[in-house]
């Protein structure tokens, strides 16, 4: 997987972690759910990288 997407699936899904976390803290459901939307999104396009991968190789 090449280094600069991985490491931007990764910040995308750390991203959304501190989304929906700090959703739950304030109890801000929508921030909530936007951190949630955002984790998947940054693991569907990280799973899709390594499948990209898998198939050079």
């Amino acid at each position: 997987m090449a280094g600069g997407k991985k490491a931007k699936n990764v910040a995308k899904t750390a991203k959304g972690k501190v989304k929906e976390t700090t959703g739950k803290a304030v109890g801000n459901e929508s921030l909530e759910m936007k951190g949630r939307a955002e984790q998947m999104e940054g693991d569907a396009k990280q799973t899709a990288q390594k499948a990209k991968d898998t198939l050079k190789h």
